[in-house]
């Protein structure tokens, strides 16, 4: 039997509608706004075959003695220097692309820095590409850009990173899926196994309304959130463009994580 047809971008688009729709017909019925979409987002093709089925098990740390590394440190600030948090500098000559610094905080649902947090970022390259054995589609590689980096919120819960603005990728989610330009954000707390994963898209993208990851958050404010802010303050002159964003941890501005993905 012949494999199903891929779905059209508009039929996905038709779909993205269709979620929004009932999503605002809940919250015009009384059930609270959530940033969080559902696991098994429909036009999110994979969802459907990765999201759990079971609720998360939680592990006692008294009646498990080896659940202590839970919570025991896993990194030290010697182990992050100057030369991760900037991308351009990685290797022997400069990358291919625009070059852009990115920078925020790290915030608690009461808008406290959180201090001392190792966040590490992966991205693609100019041209779309992960330098990933994975990432086998027809755009070409960066000898000079890996596209990872890490940083260690200061004591004002401030990040920064020095990049190249990734350009946008086909992925087989269905016939012509495009993902708009992105950032990985993988954050720890004090263990390794303390880690959330969220991305960071940039203002204006065409692209947005026909992406099902982006769209699976349907809630609109909660979307917005994961859009950095131009930020011409933060621009280095004959160098590079600023963009500003903060994470949110929890609370009902709580920046999206990517849950049970």
């Amino acid at each position: 039997m012949a494999a199903p047809a891929a779905a059209t971008q508009g039929e996905i688009d038709r779909e993205i509608a269709r979620e929004r729709t009932a999503y605002e017909k809940t919250v015009a019925e009384g059930v609270p706004r959530t940033p969080h979409p559902a696991r098994n987002y429909p036009p999110y093709r994979s969802s459907a075959l990765r999201h759990p089925r079971q609720p998360l098990v939680e592990v006692a740390v008294r009646q498990d003695p080896e659940a202590v590394e839970l919570a025991s440190p896993a990194f030290g600030r010697t182990d992050v220097t100057e030369l991760d948090c900037d991308l351009t500098r990685q290797h022997r000559d400069a990358p291919l692309g625009e070059r852009i610094t990115v920078s925020g905080r790290l915030l608690d649902r009461s808008g406290r820095p959180v201090r001392g947090q190792l966040i590490e970022i992966w991205q693609a390259n100019a041209a779309g590409r992960y330098a990933h054995q994975r990432d086998q589609h027809p755009a070409p590689l960066d000898p000079n850009f890996t596209g990872v980096g890490r940083a260690l919120t200061d004591d004002d819960g401030g990040y920064a990173f020095t990049t190249i603005k990734p350009g946008a990728y086909p992925w087989r989610n269905h016939t012509g899926a495009w993902r708009p330009a992105h950032i990985h954000f993988s954050l720890f707390g004090t263990a390794f196994t303390q880690r959330l994963i969220t991305q960071m898209y940039f203002p204006g993208d065409p692209l947005f309304r026909h992406d099902p990851i982006l769209q699976s958050v349907t809630d609109d404010a909660a979307r917005q959130r994961l859009v950095a802010r131009y930020a011409h303050d933060l621009s280095a002159p004959e160098w590079s463009l600023g963009y500003h964003w903060d994470i949110v941890l929890d609370g009902p501005t709580a920046t999206w994580i990517e849950e049970g993905r």
